[in-house]
């Protein structure tokens, strides 16, 4: 929490000063009670003693004090607050390698499956584009808030050769400067990129597509799939099959995410990637917004000062305990 008038906050002390000041006036009221009465008499007078009750409309009242002083410095804080609109462009890799059981039943397989289930996260009023890249990076939906399309593109995804990583992440960025919402102004764009290894092709490098990014403001999450036992089969002239090993390789989308001012992820089982789904769908859906929020400390204090006037009144028909 920050304050534009912080100064206001040295009136915090009176608080303290306070409570010492109620103390003194009880014991002061206590010893002149004692000189006029007989102690042993007062529970003939008094059919029981309020006890701490009478401490709720003192403790009432200092909150509400110290409430109205936090308020008067006008203090912000950081609140999460749901997006209305945004462009979503999932980013799939498709190459060979992504055809390894490591993660079940295939990496891509698995991907699409939680892909699918992100897509039941994000709010209706998002748009969803997906891109897939071997070779070469290719828009397989354009930005559309119908789910049923994206899915059916996800399931149209197959693996082919290459990592055109850096085309990708170029190509995802810039779909999104195309959308418009209503006011004519492009809602924020998030990529969320899923592959397992190292740029392989492509006309774009690495870091040509992480400034690129940047310079359009979209962050780029990373999500690294697979095991260092990943292989996957390749058939040979003659009928015969080789098994290549494809471990996962970070570097590359560790320099994207970081990079971009995206998150970066590893994981290595289907419900690990699902998992990772479902907290950047939570990320996706809010923004972080600065606001002042000194209405909520002066609507506290005015409820908090009525509440410990009303019953100290009531229960001890005075202002104050």
């Amino acid at each position: 929490m920050t304050f534009d008038r912080p100064y206001w906050l040295i009136g915090l002390l009176a608080v303290p000063l306070l409570v010492l000041l109620w103390r003194r006036e009880e014991r002061r009221r206590r010893a002149g009670a004692a000189r006029f009465a007989n102690l042993a008499l007062v529970p003939n007078l008094i059919d029981r003693a309020p006890g701490r009750r009478r401490l709720v409309p003192l403790a009432l009242l200092l909150t509400g004090l110290t409430a109205l002083v936090v308020g008067m410095a006008k203090p912000h804080a950081r609140i999460s607050i749901p997006r209305k609109e945004a462009t979503v462009v999932l980013a799939v890799d498709v190459s060979r390698s992504m055809g390894a059981t490591d993660v079940q039943p295939t990496r891509l397989a698995a991907a699409r499956l939680a892909a699918g289930r992100f897509l039941d996260r994000i709010p209706s009023t998002y748009s969803v584009a997906l891109v897939g890249f071997g070779s070469r990076a290719f828009v397989a939906v354009p930005p559309t808030r119908d789910r049923d399309l994206v899915r059916q593109g996800l399931a149209n995804l197959h693996p082919s050769e290459g990592t055109a990583i850096g085309d990708a992440v170029v190509l995802a960025a810039q779909l999104g400067q195309r959308q418009r919402a209503a006011d004519g102004t492009v809602p924020p764009t998030s990529v969320l990129l899923i592959s397992d290894g190292a740029r392989d092709g492509g006309r774009t490098t690495t870091p040509q597509a992480v400034t690129r990014a940047k310079a359009l403001h979209v962050p780029v999450s990373t999500v690294l799939v697979g095991t260092p036992q990943g292989v996957v089969n390749v058939q040979l002239t003659g009928g015969y099959t080789e098994q290549i090993q494809v471990p996962p390789s970070p570097t590359t989308l560790k320099q994207i995410a970081s990079g971009t001012g995206g998150e970066y992820f590893a994981v290595r089982t289907s419900k690990a990637l699902s998992h990772v789904y479902e907290r950047l769908a939570t990320r996706i859906g809010h923004r972080i917004e600065d606001r002042q929020i000194t209405d909520a400390f002066a609507g506290a204090a005015i409820v908090l000062l009525l509440a410990g006037g009303a019953l100290s009144n009531f229960w001890f028909r005075r202002v104050f305990p």
